[in-house]
């Protein structure tokens, strides 16, 4: 018996046991949204009990915000592995931002699987985790918008900081989707795009005013059936909190009603979201229904560029809400949505095609998917701004972009 006992194996805790609870815990927060993710969920992807993950996080936000921070902390310690030129020639400049470049689209291919957790679900970090967030990612524009700056001496800094942004959105896409392609030629497509929107972007951004907000329409206030004001509410309330976060008593508040009276037009949340989505969806298909019979193929794209520009930049919470809420919905729900925006994206892909004969369309996907990325960042961005010079200046971005 004691020599039994002697040959039974040693167990030990892995070294990197907290790495791999991170790593499973990013995939499950990217994939199904922070509230869908318990931290039973990341035990059990580990393959470990509850008791041991909490000897690691204390609970479900502390594991949220740690993975949201390591994320971009890779971004950067990518980047400060890129030494800088001496010089500012041209030819140096432009090396440098292709090694940054490079260096950010090798992470975040690395990390497709999580990366979209920044884009949506990082409305649910605390005010101070996101202000955190927000400097590391300053700083990243900043490593890139230097070497831009001698490349386009032309730009101002704050339209060097959103040409940053934009590159670097171009990017981010590869992780709103997951369409296949290898690794290397992934890599190069991303470079190149990127690189265009920082060498041939417009010129001066439109400014910023310290008041007002663009085209966005007044959230609930304005004229119409009440079951409209109530789903522009729960759409303004979507956008800003999420899904999760906002309450059927602050979207019966914004129209002055109870929460009861909500119900004598929606079931609940779920509804309105639904009706969101289904508003979204029908505005987009028809935007390209439109384009898809003009004759003219060039023509047809950039109607359909400006209707996407349009409605991101009017709409924008809507526009929010359908990219990032979808995963909210019940599951026949969300698959007949996911149906129509691939079905859009594919149209978008058609359209391309004509214009750019001979494009491999897979690679066309991959620049349809990084335009969207970026309208979305820039609409954000730009928000501030009056409304028509905001379309023009981000819809000849979106022309960059897709190479058109």
């Amino acid at each position: 018996m004691s020599e039994a006992r002697a040959a039974e194996p040693v167990r030990r805790r892995p070294r990197d046991r907290r790495q791999t609870i991170e790593a499973a815990a990013a995939v499950a927060f990217a994939e199904r949204g922070y509230h869908r993710v318990a931290m039973q969920d990341v035990a059990d992807a580990v393959g470990i009990t509850a008791a041991a993950l909490y000897r690691h996080f204390d609970n479900k936000y502390e594991l949220f915000r740690e993975i949201a921070m390591d994320l971009v902390a890779r971004l950067t310690n990518a980047t400060a592995a890129v030494t800088s030129p001496a010089d500012r020639t041209p030819g140096a400049a432009r090396a440098d931002a292709e090694a940054v470049l490079d260096a950010v689209s090798g992470e975040t291919v690395a990390m497709r699987s999580s990366g979209n957790i920044y884009r949506w679900e990082s409305r649910y970090l605390r005010p101070e985790d996101r202000k955190a967030l927000a400097a590391e990612f300053t700083a990243l524009r900043c490593r890139l918008s230097e070497p831009a700056a001698t490349l386009r001496p032309d730009l101002d800094p704050a339209t060097l900081d959103l040409v940053a942004l934009a590159a670097l959105s171009v990017i981010a896409s590869v992780t709103a989707h997951r369409t296949p392609m290898a690794v290397g030629p992934l890599q190069t497509l991303l470079r190149e795009a990127a690189l265009r929107v920082l060498t041939d972007a417009p010129g001066p951004a439109p400014s910023v005013s310290a008041s007002g907000d663009g085209d966005a329409p007044d959230e609930a206030g304005q004229p119409g059936r009440r079951r409209d004001q109530l789903a522009q509410a729960g759409i303004a309330a979507f956008a800003r909190r999420g899904y999760h976060e906002a309450s059927i008593e602050e979207i019966a508040a914004a129209v002055g009603l109870t929460p009861s009276g909500v119900y004598r037009h929606f079931s609940g949340k779920s509804e309105i979201l639904r009706t969101a989505c289904e508003r979204a969806a029908a505005t987009l298909d028809a935007a390209a229904e439109d384009a898809l019979g003009h004759p003219d193929p060039r023509e047809a794209l950039r109607s359909l560029e400006a209707a996407y520009v349009r409605f991101a930049v009017e709409d924008r919470d809507l526009m929010d809400v359908y990219t990032a809420d979808v995963g909210a919905l019940d599951p026949e729900d969300q698959r007949r949505l996911r149906r129509l925006q691939r079905a859009h994206v594919d149209d978008w892909v058609e359209l391309l095609e004509r214009v750019r004969p001979g494009g491999d369309p897979r690679e066309l996907r991959f620049l349809v998917h990084a335009g969207f990325n970026v309208v979305a960042d820039l609409s954000v961005a730009l928000r501030r701004s009056p409304g028509p010079e905001a379309k023009r200046w981000i819809g000849a971005v979106l022309e960059t972009v897709l190479g058109a």
